[in-house]
């Protein structure tokens, strides 16, 4: 049950959370719980025994929990959600919030089709309503830096870039056994194992991020993507030759089950005055402009900017812009649906 008024600036934005489960309790609900703007109100999770530790973890009287989303919207007197459920559900669910007039915050992907994005956003945007979508990139200081310093005149046209990223997700695709210890209040559901909850692999769950990097730290528009994966669609590996709507051209090399003990990280983009090179997970940057003296940095040396749940409550009250709106999440899913389409056509896609 949304309400129709204005928020003052003084309001505390009333949140329901639809899938309240591992990642939304490590990392979303206590957000919205330790901001004085924000009120976690009521959420929905199927199992019971789960709804019962997060309604005492997060002290959310159990009849403000629910086990069917539809109910939630109904009978809550809320003005924003925030879904973090299995990526094919989420169209549906965020129709449904923003024809009831609620702002929307969706885990990444946004959608598993692009048209199903491009409705959301058409949807918001009729409706004046707040879509965000909580990808990496548009939350991390780094990243910030990075993309102010890549639109400065002294540092000319994106030439390229190239953007390298391995890690072991195998557990979350029900791959391997889940580490013994394990931050969030409740355990990871295995429905990455699923291509049709998920969408795809690893190409579509981690891949977002990387084509967001891209995407988010350049402002630029893909043009034409070809992909080669390993398998199809049940991916963990994925190679992506991507050309931007300025002519540069871009290779996004992802896996998801590698055997290294850490996160393998490196992303370079060559300008025609200048470079910028990211490495490893603590995200040592490396900014040169050709003629004058290097800046760097690491993410820990930086003010942290707020996270996705801070940035959407902010931006609800008009205090923010979005960092990672829907645009931006629906172009992504954009060019995940054209690397699927590449591998498993193996010719271009022209978007």
């Amino acid at each position: 049950m949304a309400s129709d008024r204005k928020l003052s600036p003084k309001e505390r934005v009333k949140v329901g959370v639809i899938g309240a489960g591992w990642f939304a309790s490590r990392r979303h609900m206590p957000d919205l719980q330790s901001n004085p703007f924000a009120e976690l109100t009521c959420f929905c999770r199927r199992d019971s025994a789960a709804r019962e530790t997060l309604s005492n973890k997060f002290s959310i009287p159990w009849e403000q929990t629910y086990e069917d989303w539809q109910a939630m919207l109904d009978e809550e007197d809320i003005d924003a959600v925030l879904i973090a459920t299995p990526n094919a559900l989420h169209f549906e669910q965020a129709k449904a919030a923003l024809e009831r007039g609620l702002h929307v915050l969706i885990e990444k992907p946004m959608t598993v089709l692009s048209e199903h994005a491009e409705e959301l956003v058409e949807l918001a945007n009729s409706s004046n309503l707040q879509l965000g979508v909580a990808l990496n990139p548009p939350f991390w200081a780094h990243c910030h830096k990075v993309r102010r310093a890549l639109q400065l005149p002294e540092m000319g046209d994106l030439e390229s870039a190239s953007i390298y990223w391995t890690g072991s997700a195998e557990y979350v695709f029900g791959r391997t056994p889940a580490p013994e210890v394990l931050t969030g209040v409740v355990q990871p559901t295995m429905y990455r194992s699923d291509p049709v909850l998920n969408g795809g692999g690893y190409c579509i769950d981690g891949g977002s991020h990387i084509i967001s990097e891209l995407l988010w730290l350049t402002g630029l528009k893909a043009k034409r993507v070809s992909a080669l994966m390993d398998t199809s669609p049940t991916d963990m590996r994925a190679l992506l030759s991507i050309e931007l709507e300025n002519g540069a051209m871009a290779s996004l090399n992802f896996m998801g089950d590698s055997q290294f003990p850490t996160r393998r990280v490196r992303s370079i983009f060559g300008t025609s005055k200048g470079q910028v090179t990211i490495i490893s997970h603590e995200f040592e940057t490396s900014i040169m402009v050709h003629g004058q003296e290097h800046q760097k940095f690491k993410e820990a040396d930086l003010v942290p900017v707020p996270g996705p749940a801070r940035n959407f409550v902010d931006a609800i009250l008009g205090k923010a812009n979005l960092f990672s709106s829907g645009e931006h999440g629906a172009h992504v899913v954009e060019v995940v649906e054209a690397a699927y389409a590449s591998a498993e056509s193996g010719r271009v896609v022209e978007l």
